[in-house]
């Protein structure tokens, strides 16, 4: 059974948005703090394609529901073979790739915890904004798991020497620290994330021509975005052939494991 864990939600054009029309899309799996599964992911994908030219709407909004933005790859249905794991690291790979060929500002909306492939989603985004409980997390270095979705680029564009600490140290960024390396562009209170991020669209796309074209000047080009995947991949492949990715992921599901082993023997003793 598929299950849509993706809502769109085509916000007219209105005094509430500057009269112009914005594209919402929202990960809706909070019992799973919206991890994200390959068919998630290409829904997403194809959502941003859908309205990724200004013939329907003016802008498109990312965000999570709860307090997660995405937990990113889902580990239940982590990949058995390197063929599933290449299909797996390509769907978060054109996510990048659909938001970077729009003709329209793209907004991630941060709402809360933005881990691994979900946090990376956001760093090809036009703009970044965050509420305080914005958390950004990029685990993989201590999981066997390689960063995709080209932030061996696009991390170090945004934040530069801090991209080290980060991927490396796996450390969690808070919403202030987020906000003054570069990560995030502004923080606003839970209760305006969306609405501020339909201002910024009304404010950036006032003429859909000009914003077209000066989006394309300033994002970075896809020749390489696509050359950051293609090496992004290449060390995915050394990973999985040498045990790293199995290693690190059987070690994360017996950690959870455990936790949750210790969390019940607590509640009967």
């Amino acid at each position: 059974m598929t299950h849509n864990y993706l809502d769109v939600d085509l916000i007219r054009a209105s005094a509430a948005t500057g009269d112009i029309p914005v594209a919402v899309l929202t990960l809706n799996r909070p019992d799973k703090l919206n991890a994200m599964d390959v068919e998630t992911r290409r829904r997403l994908a194809a959502a941003i394609r859908e309205f990724g030219s200004d013939d329907i709407v003016r802008g498109i909004i990312l965000t999570g529901t709860g307090r997660a933005f995405s937990a990113g790859e889902d580990l239940a249905s982590v990949p058995t073979t390197f063929a599933e794991m290449h299909e797996a690291v390509r769907t978060f790979h054109d996510i990048t790739r659909a938001i970077l060929q729009t003709t329209v500002p793209v907004i991630a909306a941060v709402n809360g915890l933005a881990v691994g492939g979900a946090s990376e989603i956001t760093l090809c985004c036009d703009a970044r904004i965050g509420t305080p409980n914005t958390t950004y997390f990029q685990p993989e270095n201590h999981r066997g798991i390689i960063i995709s979705n080209a932030s061996s680029l696009l991390l170090e564009r945004l934040v530069r020497s801090h991209a080290m600490r980060i991927v490396l140290g796996s450390n969690r960024i808070d919403a202030d620290d987020a906000l003054r390396i570069g990560l995030l562009d502004e923080v606003v209170p839970a209760d305006r994330l969306v609405d501020r991020a339909k201002e910024i669209v009304g404010q950036w796309n006032w003429d859909p021509r000009i914003t077209a074209l000066h989006l394309e000047l300033l994002r970075p080009a896809l020749a390489d975005v696509e050359a950051a995947f293609a090496r992004e991949d290449s060390a995915a492949e050394h990973a999985w052939d040498c045990g790293a990715f199995t290693d690190g992921v059987t070690g994360f599901w017996a950690s959870k494991t455990a936790a949750t082993t210790s969390l019940i023997e607590g509640k009967t003793t």
